[in-house]
């Protein structure tokens, strides 16, 4: 089954309970504000998920749990950020096995490959599994940069169809779309840029804030989609300063406190991450609480027609 990459993913956040366990029903509970609110997949264990601080059994519980849940409603997509190849081929391996339909892949974390040396690293993965694949491009936070060059090696692979956009460079989509048309599918991988790439052109939106405002990430989507520019930019004005919290390093703690406000989360965190205090937190929460204060009231953007993520 393919993946059409379209519409709006979360990076979903992984909850925990206090006493630094999995939260399954908090997670659920966001889950189906998620799927309620219209978004069109759901990526986990991703940097938001705190992937780096995850056990194995504990990602085969949360994708299997994912995918029970969603039903067959959305695409269920597992995040690969490993250092070896070896420790990646096990990953997408696992990911087939536990019921995911698609791998977002990152290249190879700790060590600054070359092209030849990230290209073969995406290419042995792909090769190894038929899961539909999208490459995230974060040269700013993982400093490695997929080039156009190296992605006219990758389109040889069918099943690498997509990128997530997160250069910081709007106008790469439209290089991307110069050099290959419409054989990649881009989504927009950094928050605050999302309005400016998806009228570049950009297919579709990975989201950060989305976890404590899926409406108005979904129809902010839907709108630009529809040609309803206006409506949509208006939402996104209001939404910028809550955005931004997705471009930070503690954006995890962030955007955990933001679902708290909107009470689809919790504040946990795992070490050495650890959950806000002081003037931070407080500098924070009145970012959100404003935000939340003044929430526009919506139109109907889920009667706009949304392109099946299944195809």
């Amino acid at each position: 089954m393919a993946i059409v990459w379209k519409g709006v993913f979360p990076a979903l956040t992984t909850k925990f309970t206090a006493k630094d366990e999995l939260d399954l029903k908090l997670f659920d509970k966001n889950l189906q504000f998620q799927l309620a609110s219209g978004v069109d997949g759901i990526i986990l264990g991703g940097s938001l998920g705190e992937a780096s601080v995850l056990t194995t059994d504990e990602k085969e519980k949360l994708v299997k749990f994912a995918v029970e849940a969603v039903d067959g409603k959305v695409p269920v997509v597992l995040n690969i950020a490993e250092g070896s190849t070896k420790e990646a081929l096990q990953q997408a391996a696992n990911a087939k096995k536990w019921g995911a339909k698609g791998l977002m892949i990152l290249p190879p974390m700790r060590y600054s490959s070359d092209h030849r040396e990230t290209v073969t690293y995406f290419k042995t993965i792909a090769d190894s599994t038929d899961l539909p694949i999208m490459i995230y491009n974060n040269p700013v936070d993982y400093k490695i940069e997929v080039t156009l060059d190296m992605f006219e090696e990758l389109i040889e692979c069918k099943n690498i169809q997509a990128v997530k956009e997160s250069t910081r460079d709007v106008s790469n989509v439209t290089r991307m779309f110069n050099r290959f048309g419409t054989r990649l599918k881009i989504l927009c991988g950094v928050d605050t840029l999302a309005m400016e790439e998806l009228l570049m052109g950009a297919d579709g939106w990975v989201a950060g804030l989305v976890c404590a405002f899926p409406a108005e990430t979904v129809a902010v989507y839907r709108l630009i989609k529809a040609g309803r520019i206006e409506e949509a930019l208006s939402i996104y004005r209001w939404f910028l300063p809550v955005l931004e919290l997705d471009i930070h390093a503690k954006l995890v703690q962030y955007i955990k406190l933001a679902e708290v406000q909107t009470g689809i989360g919790s504040e946990y965190v795992r070490a050495p991450r650890l959950v806000l205090e002081g003037k931070e937190r407080e500098r924070i929460l009145k970012i959100i609480g404003e935000s939340v204060a003044t929430r526009p009231a919506l139109p109907d953007y889920l009667s706009i027609r949304s392109e099946k993520t299944f195809a």
